[in-house]
């Protein structure tokens, strides 16, 4: 009998990335994870494997391989059962590798007192996402979208090196009601769920304190059959036409209010926005053995 696997598509941006096998349910006969490149994609993206191995294939956690990208492009990550009706649950991380930038010098004027000088180069956006799991953005990429639209279930803000004069706290409307619905939460906290089929409805970002009046939201949300909204300011609310509609593709960013004092921003424009870390959890449900992954 063929044994049955699951597969993730996962885009990439152009870059250096690491794909990891981190971590496998059933650690005596763990799964393999084989990486294929979309057929549109073959000519820019290619694999660099050990010496010893010719296909892109890991079969531990604790295993990698790298992945080279010259433009955009999609990967096929499998994970594939060590024997019929063995376990296919895993982890694997895509993270993106680089050399950093150099920082162009900065006029003296930058340096006064009242200049916006954060570094925003922690800041992240944790989205659950129906089908896929968690994906993790930076400032102005999107979770599904335009491109990709899937229901939204859960949201995290994490900042490791937030300001200190600024807070950030958020909340989410869940379809039904949960413990969490429509509570507000610091950064870092989990609002919504995770694997209930629980979409978001609606949606609250709130900024506070003393450095609040120098940064502002920029955000664009899109709900199932609605028009995209952009919404800016200190405290943005979001929801569809009628309450109802489910969250399926959200884009968030920080930017300052005052761009000629500011030496930077949470915003990072597009242009130079690196490709961010995706993690792809594939599993097979235990009651239901031959239907599709949920993550």
């Amino acid at each position: 009998m063929e044994r049955t696997g699951q597969k993730r598509i996962v885009a990439i941006n152009r870059g250096l990335f690491l794909v990891r096998y981190t971590a496998a349910e059933d650690k005596t006969q763990p799964p393999k994870v084989t990486v294929a490149v979309d057929p549109a994609s073959a000519k820019d993206v290619t694999f660099f494997l050990h010496p010893d191995h010719n296909e892109a294939v890991l079969w531990q956690p604790e295993s990698c391989l790298v992945v080279r990208a010259k433009a955009k492009g999609q990967l096929a990550v499998e994970v594939i059962p060590q024997q019929e009706g063995g376990s296919v649950a895993a982890t694997v991380r895509i993270e993106p590798l680089n050399q950093g930038t150099a920082e162009p010098s900065r006029p003296a004027e930058d340096k006064r007192p009242n200049t916006v000088s954060y570094d925003p180069a922690s800041f992240r956006i944790l989205g659950h996402v129906t089908g896929i799991g968690d994906v993790v953005v930076k400032p102005n990429e999107w979770i599904a979208g335009p491109a990709a639209p899937s229901r939204i279930e859960g949201l995290a803000i994490e900042w490791p090196g937030k300001p200190a004069d600024l807070d950030i706290q958020y909340a989410v409307k869940t379809a039904k009601p949960q413990a969490n619905s429509g509570r507000k939460n610091a950064l870092g906290s989990f609002a919504g769920t995770r694997g209930k089929a629980m979409p978001i409805v609606g949606l609250l970002l709130e900024l506070s304190g003393p450095a609040a009046a120098k940064f502002q939201f920029s955000t664009e949300a899109i709900f199932l059959g609605a028009p995209a909204m952009r919404i800016k300011g200190k405290r943005v609310v979001a929801a569809g036409p009628t309450g109802r509609e489910p969250l399926v593709g959200l884009r968030i960013a920080l930017e300052a209010t005052d761009n000629a004092a500011a030496r930077s921003s949470v915003d990072d424009p597009p242009a130079k926005t690196e490709p961010s870390e995706t993690r792809v959890r594939v599993f097979r449900p235990r009651s239901k053995p031959d239907q599709s992954a949920t993550a």
